[in-house]
C-alpha cells in the first residue's frame, strides 16, 4: 500500500538565494526518504502532496515543521492501491504563489475566513440564510460535492474572482466554502472578506480532512473527491476511487466516457475532442505511442510537458 501526504501553510519564506537554498535542502531530504510528488515554495508559504512509505513521509514532515514559521503545519494522510505509483517523479519548485489566484494583494497569512470542523460544517449546510460555495473547478465538482453547494463553473482558480463579482455582499453577507484540502479556501475566503462579505466560513482541512474525521453516519459528502495525482479520485473512506483520467485535458472519466467513440487513450475524450487543434492532437498521439513502446519494453514512461489546450 502506498501512502500519500498533503500539506500547506501560509507563512513568509525568504526570497532569492535563501529560498533556493531551502528548495535544494528539502529536495535532497525528500529524495533521501524515497518520496515522489510535488512541493511548491513561494514567499507566501509552501504547499505539497507527496507519496511514499508512511515512515518516510512522517520523517519528512518533521523536516518541514523544523522550518521556522511552519512548526504547526498540519498533514493529511490517505492511501493508494499497491500498483498505483501515485506520482512518477519528485518536483520541488519555487513559484510566485503556492496556489494561483492571480491577486497578489490577497494575504491569507494575515486574514482568512473562520475555520470550522466537520460537526460545525454539517450544521452550516442546513442554514437557510447561508450560501455554500464549492471553490473547486467545474470538472472536480462534477464527480462529487456537498448537497446544495453552489458551483461557480470555473475552469481554473484564477476565474474565482469573476464569480465573486456576481455576488452582492449586502444581500448575501454570510457564506461558507470548501475545497479539496483547504488551501484554495484560504485565498478565496481572504479575497471575499476583502470584497466586503461580513461572515466567511471555510471547512478546515477541506474535503480530505472532513472525510478523515467525520463519523460515517454523519457524512454528508456525495460522490468521490478529485485529487491531483494518479489516483484521480478518492471515495468516502479515502480509498482509491473509480475514475480514470484523460491525459489530454486531465478531466476525470467514467466507464461510459471511455466507451465513447470520442475517447482515444492518451489523446482525447468526449470532454475535449473538440478543444484540440491538429498539432496538439498529434503531440498527444505521439506521447501515447511512446508510452506503449515503453510498456512493451517493461519500462515506465513519465513523458514531458504537453501542449496547453485552448
Amino acid at each position: 500500500m502506498s501512502h500519500v501526504m498533503s500539506f500547506y501553510a501560509f507563512s513568509p519564506l525568504s526570497e532569492g538565494e535563501a529560498l533556493e537554498a531551502l528548495r535544494e535542502r528539502l529536495e535532497l531530504r525528500a529524495r533521501n526518504h524515497g518520496l515522489k510528488g510535488t512541493l511548491l515554495l513561494a514567499e507566501e508559504g509552501m504547499n505539497g502532496t507527496l507519496s511514499g512509505a508512511r515512515s518516510g513521509l512522517e520523517a519528512f514532515a518533521d523536516v518541514l515543521t523544523a522550518v521556522p514559521g511552519f512548526e504547526a503545519m498540519p498533514f493529511k494522510y490517505s492511501v493508494a492501491d499497491e500498483d498505483n505509483p501515485v506520482f512518477y517523479r519528485l518536483k520541488v519548485r519555487i513559484k510566485p504563489e503556492i496556489v494561483a489566484l492571480g491577486r497578489p494583494e490577497v494575504r491569507p497569512a494575515e486574514r482568512t475566513g473562520t475555520h470550522v470542523d466537520a460537526e460545525t460544517w454539517n450544521r452550516l449546510l442546513d442554514e437557510p440564510d447561508l450560501i455554500v460555495i464549492d471553490t473547486r473547478n467545474d470538472y472536480e465538482i462534477g464527480i462529487g460535492t456537498f448537497p446544495g453547494a453552489v458551483n461557480p463553473h470555473t475552469r481554473s482558480f484564477k476565474q474565482f474572482p469573476d464569480y465573486v463579482a456576481t455576488l452582492d455582499p449586502a444581500r448575501q453577507p454570510k457564506v461558507a466554502m470548501f475545497c479539496t484540502g483547504g488551501i484554495r479556501c484560504e485565498k478565496a475566503s481572504a479575497y471575499m472578506l476583502d470584497q466586503g462579505f461580513e461572515e466567511v466560513f471555510q471547512l478546515d482541512g477541506g474535503i480530505l480532512r472532513y472525510l478523515e474525521t467525520v463519523p460515517p453516519n454523519e457524512n454528508r459528502w456525495r460522490g468521490e473527491c478529485f485529487v491531483f495525482d494518479q489516483r484521480v479520485s478518492v471515495d468516502r473512506e479515502l480509498g482509491e476511487g473509480t475514475y480514470a483520467q484523460c491525459f489530454a485535458c486531465r478531466r476525470p472519466l467514467t466507464r461510459e466516457d471511455m466507451a465513447s467513440a470520442d475517447y482515444e487513450q492518451g489523446v482525447s475524450c468526449p470532454h475535449c475532442v473538440n478543444e484540440q487543434d491538429e498539432a496538439q492532437r498529434a503531440a498527444f498521439a505521439e506521447r501515447q505511442r511512446q508510452v506503449e513502446l515503453a510498456r512493451a519494453r517493461g519500462d515506465q514512461h513519465v513523458g514531458k510537458a504537453m501542449p496547453t489546450r485552448r
